[in-house]
């Protein structure tokens, strides 16, 4: 006889939107029970993540997916990684997946950029910009100059999180022959930039980032933000 965990996992392969949610609530309360208790915690982990390729609904992957961004470890990143590709399931797996702290995840985002088109790529970057993954640097600056404008925008605001020496490299050279539309996205993305690495201990570069984009010919409210973050990193020691 199954019991109640059991019936809401056997719900899960006929769910649809506007079914009763409350069938689920058991899976819920699983997770919240075994908040403390790592065994079982993994055991829930795979079961939910086993249930990915299973050919569920729509509505019941994405279930799925939001309660491995709760739950989710490595061992979940394999299912995970698999619907990136898929249109329909691409945006919920990364969301998933950016919320896991191991390593795994961040390889997933980067192994599937090179593989998804043109409409799931923006996701991808934000993503591994999410992850402030520095091992995608040269891959995002070589996106700065994609002939898509949502690639391009994603890059350059994924490189401003990631917040790095080099990513202020890439952001800096690639302002020097920007295109008139990426002028203050790459403005805003060098600010955000030039903030990571002065949260990072790094107050030099984020000063000479800072004094590079009050030099430039940009818009008053851009020179008022780094005049106001060289302000800020003089009161740092």
């Amino acid at each position: 006889m199954m019991n109640k965990e059991d019936t809401a996992f056997n719900t899960l392969k006929t769910y649809d939107w506007g079914a009763d949610r409350a069938t689920l609530n058991p899976i819920d309360e699983a997770i919240v029970a075994t908040q403390n208790d790592p065994a079982a915690r993994k055991t829930l982990e795979q079961r939910l993540a086993d249930t990915l390729s299973g050919g569920l609904p729509r509505s019941a992957q994405d279930y799925v997916c939001r309660r491995l961004r709760v739950v989710g470890t490595a061992q979940s990143v394999p299912a995970l990684a698999a619907l990136l590709p898929v249109e329909e399931t691409s945006h919920i797996a990364r969301y998933a997946l950016e919320r896991i702290s191991d390593e795994k995840a961040t390889e997933a985002l980067r192994s599937a950029l090179p593989k998804v088109g043109t409409k799931l790529k923006p996701g991808m970057i934000g993503g591994l910009g999410a992850r402030r993954d520095t091992k995608s640097v040269e891959t995002l600056s070589k996106l700065l100059g994609d002939s898509d404008a949502a690639v391009a925008l994603a890059a350059a605001h994924s490189l401003g999180l990631i917040g790095t020496p080099p990513a202020a490299n890439a952001l800096s050279k690639f302002a020097k022959k920007v295109p008139a539309n990426m002028k203050l996205p790459v403005a805003d993305a060098r600010l955000l930039c030039a903030e990571q690495l002065l949260a990072d201990g790094k107050k030099g570069e984020a000063v000479a980032l800072y004094k590079e984009l009050q030099a430039e010919d940009l818009p008053t409210n851009v020179k008022v933000a780094a005049m106001k973050g060289m302000t800020t990193a003089a009161t740092k020691k």
